[in-house]
């Protein structure tokens, strides 16, 4: 069984008297251990999609359901989820960790022991064992993330909802949480992280879904869609030592080479027929010939602009 299973999913709103559809049709999965890097420009639907899926707002039409139980009709089903939301208000400053994972581990139903015990583990566990009794407002950004992501695991919930988890952190700090985010992942927790850092997604996702206009316009295992690109979006980069001149850029270009510079070149196509590019090029002398293959963020980029274009 999937722990999150959406299908078809749709939500309109009013504003000034006009219809907006956020969500036109979303459908997602994710197992147990897994973790899905859901992605989108700004205004793309995944607020609301993650609103919908935390039971937070009803959608139009679709399902969710979490380890088979529907969030919006089963109060238990939302036991079963924990959200970090970029720019929400997660934690008490004035608290320390350990208050902060008390108190919201009895607003969740559990005992005031079996909330302290479980908040003492997860800060020994994170690392924080040594700041737990120290006022959140003084630890460090990615120590606050820590906590607020600590608060939402207290109550082991299934499926993780994570919204820019390592947005304003430095190199350090998001290292530190990337890092437990596996290892979240690996206790049998489902993950739906949400970021527009497209490094921090290709580096911690099984499986990707791109949103666009409310509508999923690609979803595939991660690896997967980088290798389904990887031919179309590979490509050799050319640095050359000296200035090219206007009679090679010509004939250059009638082979669709893009001339990037002076002295630098993208071919798009086989390896076989870089041997006629470089065949032009001869004699000049080349300072590197690099290729370029597929990533996230080109993937992202490249199906937005194809969605765009197609209307």
């Amino acid at each position: 069984m999937k722990v999150l299973e959406a299908h078809h999913l749709q939500k309109t709103y009013r504003q000034g008297g006009k219809e907006v559809r956020a969500v036109v049709d979303v459908s997602l999965a994710i197992a147990a251990g897994e973790i899905l890097a859901f992605l989108g420009p700004n205004g793309a639907g995944k607020t609301t999609t993650i609103k919908m899926i935390a039971g937070l707002i009803q959608p139009d039409a679709g399902s969710v359901r979490i380890l088979g139980r529907d969030p919006h009709a089963d109060p238990g089903a939302l036991a079963q989820v924990g959200a970090v939301l970029e720019g929400n208000r997660n934690l008490y400053w004035r608290l320390t960790p350990l208050q902060n994972l008390e108190y919201f581990g009895v607003l969740r139903g559990l005992s005031p022991r079996t909330a302290r015990q479980r908040g003492a583990e997860l800060l020994e566990t994170f690392g924080l064992g040594e700041k737990r009794d120290v006022a959140v407002q003084t630890l460090s950004r990615g120590m606050q993330q820590k906590v607020a992501i600590a608060v939402a695991l207290l109550h082991q919930p299934a499926l993780l909802l994570l919204d820019e988890p390592t947005l304003g952190l430095d190199v350090e700090a998001a290292q530190a949480v990337k890092s437990l985010i596996r290892q979240i992942a690996a206790s049998g927790r489902a993950i739906l992280l949400t970021t527009h850092q497209l490094d921090i997604a290709e580096a911690l996702s099984d499986q990707v879904a791109v949103i666009e206009r409310g509508i999923i316009i690609a979803q595939a295992p991660t690896q997967e869609m980088i290798r389904q690109f990887a031919g179309a979006a590979g490509s050799y980069r050319i640095e050359l030592e000296q200035k090219l001149d206007p009679s090679r850029a010509e004939r250059l270009a009638q082979q669709g080479v893009e001339i990037l510079g002076s002295h630098q070149l993208r071919f798009s196509g086989s390896s076989e027929t870089l041997y006629q590019v470089l065949e032009i090029l001869k004699p000049l002398p080349l300072l590197r010939i690099k290729r370029e293959e597929a990533d996230l963020t080109h993937i992202f980029l490249k199906l937005l602009k194809r969605r765009r274009e197609q209307g």
